[in-house]
């Protein structure tokens, strides 16, 4: 019988202890962090620069590298004042860029008409009250989110000897009105959903 060397005993007895380690699963990659939600200056910036941009609160709230919808609106509870009026200053240059798309749309008429198959120019109602909506849809968001510049105002008067008409508004900071229009946008979005109902309807009852 042959006998076995001590050494090439111990060297097989190392190779059966190497054998789980190569068996071993390759290490998981480390999941990526999850979405800020501490309030800093430049998170905030962020934040306001892509409402300015046109961009809602649901939009942002789903970016990556953006805190929750949520966790913005809490951002929003009065305890951070500078963050309120940058919130508003964006709502109002939101409600600029609102504007700018409603003259865009009114002043866009390629679609309004067709040809038929008898080579008759055509108007297309369908075109033009879905082009009515969207003007008024963003008419109504600009007129809250900045309704010193868009909103319409309560004219109060009378005959030529009481003077000249009085205009009266209500007095609220643009932070506040910013705040109140985005939870009532957010807390019930079903109201802006009947909003472009209600606007859909009316214009088809013209």
């Amino acid at each position: 019988m042959a006998v076995v060397a001590p050494k090439k005993i111990a060297a097989d007895e190392s190779k059966a202890k190497a054998k789980p380690e190569m068996l071993q699963k390759p290490a998981e990659p480390p999941k990526p962090p999850g979405r800020p939600s501490i309030y800093t200056a430049e998170l905030a910036a962020q934040v306001c620069m892509h409402i300015a941009d046109g961009k809602s609160l649901r939009v942002i709230g789903s970016m990556d590298d953006m805190p929750h919808q949520a966790t913005i609106m809490a951002w929003l509870d009065g305890s951070r004042p500078e963050f309120s009026e940058q919130y508003a200053r964006a709502r109002e240059a939101q409600a600029d860029k609102l504007a700018e798309e409603a003259l865009a749309i009114a002043d866009d008429g390629r679609s309004d008409t067709y040809i038929d198959g008898d080579g008759n120019v055509k108007t297309d109602p369908e075109v033009i009250q879905r082009s009515k909506l969207r003007v008024d849809t963003r008419k109504w968001l600009a007129s809250k989110m900045a309704p010193k510049k868009y909103g319409d105002k309560l004219a109060v008067g009378g005959a030529d000897d009481l003077g000249p008409v009085q205009t009266v508004t209500k007095v609220m900071t643009d932070a506040e009105r910013a705040v109140r229009l985005a939870r009532a946008i957010n807390d019930n979005p079903a109201a802006m959903h009947a909003l472009v109902a209600a606007l859909s309807k009316k214009g088809g009852a013209k």
